[in-house]
């Protein structure tokens, strides 16, 4: 059962999604709405330029390629009257890709699982604890897992935000056996009265052991414990590195059965195309997107309103 708790509790007020697409709207994607403004002549330049401007925006040769083709089709069969109308169909186009509005969190009672995974340096520990008083404001009881054992200073950036949103964290030293912390995790939180187990993992590993077979053995430990865990198991994808995220994506899914995204630090990409391209070629939700360095810079992901946002004046 899906518990959709983007609804529960108006959500303080972050930076919004459309505030943080300013450099995706002002930059490459900008060009892209500006040819439809230009009340142009809809010939085969004019497909041949959008076609190369949403490449430059990142949305992969064969994200547009597929987009293209539908709106040269479209205009075929009946044609559009100006630039506007294939904008516009253009901008329905995209939220198909997207799947349309909110995707909930799969988090049933007592205890629910969520491990979270993705390589370092793309904002993982800021998502995780951002994600974790996000939980908290719905009502939730949210606990944190140090489970990145291989980097002290993951371990330590997670006590530290765990301060911050004022949600424990359960840890050991560096080192230690990351199984055997999500072990003392589901123990803690079943102890503590907790219902979200929110697992930090390792995004690299600086010994023999390969990251996904370690990740794996995580999912294992979970499972013993709960059969039916870990209840979601998203990955955290920067929007800065574009098309690389893709690569990334495909990676952690096919290993360890990603069943949500995290798009972080949004605010800081002038690109953000590659959001159409994970959707169409992993079919997988994007369910929050990072929208800021402040933690309630955090919103579910609705892909109407990023789609408009992109088309904004």
């Amino acid at each position: 059962m899906v518990f959709n708790i983007f609804r529960k509790k108006e959500q303080p007020a972050g930076a919004g999604v459309a505030e943080s697409l300013e450099k995706t709207r002002g930059g490459l994607f900008g060009a892209v709405r500006n040819m439809f403004q230009a009340r142009r002549e809809l010939d085969a330049a004019f497909w041949d330029e959008l076609e190369e401007r949403l490449i430059q925006a990142d949305l992969g040769a064969h994200t547009t390629a597929d987009l293209v083709d539908t709106l040269r089709e479209t205009h075929d069969k009946r044609r559009f009257d100006s630039p506007e109308q294939a904008e516009a169909a253009l901008r329905q186009e995209m939220m198909r890709l997207l799947g349309g509005g909110t995707v909930g969190l799969n988090l049933p009672l007592p205890l629910a699982v969520i491990l979270v995974v993705g390589v370092n340096g793309v904002g993982k520990t800021t998502s995780i604890a951002k994600l974790a008083k996000f939980l908290a404001q719905s009502g939730r009881k949210p606990l944190l897992v140090a489970g990145d054992t291989f980097r002290a200073a993951a371990i330590d950036q997670l006590k530290v935000w765990g301060e911050r949103v004022a949600v424990p964290v359960v840890a050991q030293g560096p080192g230690s056996d990351p199984s055997a912390v999500v072990f003392d995790g589901i123990k803690a939180a079943r102890a503590r009265g907790a219902d979200v187990l929110i697992v930090d993992t390792a995004g690299r590993l600086h010994t023999k052991i390969n990251l996904m077979e370690e990740l794996k053995k995580v999912q294992r430990i979970v499972q013993r414990q709960i059969p039916d865990a870990p209840h979601e198991t998203l990955l955290v994808l920067d929007a800065v590195t574009g098309q690389n995220a893709l690569v990334q994506a495909k990676s952690f899914t096919q290993a360890v059965g990603v069943t949500g995204l995290v798009l972080a630090k949004l605010d800081s990409s002038s690109k953000g195309g590659v959001v159409f391209s994970i959707a169409q070629e992993l079919s997988l939700p994007i369910k929050f997107v990072g929208t800021g360095e402040r933690v309630d810079d955090f919103a579910p992901f609705d892909a109407g309103e990023f789609a408009g946002a992109l088309f904004a004046e």
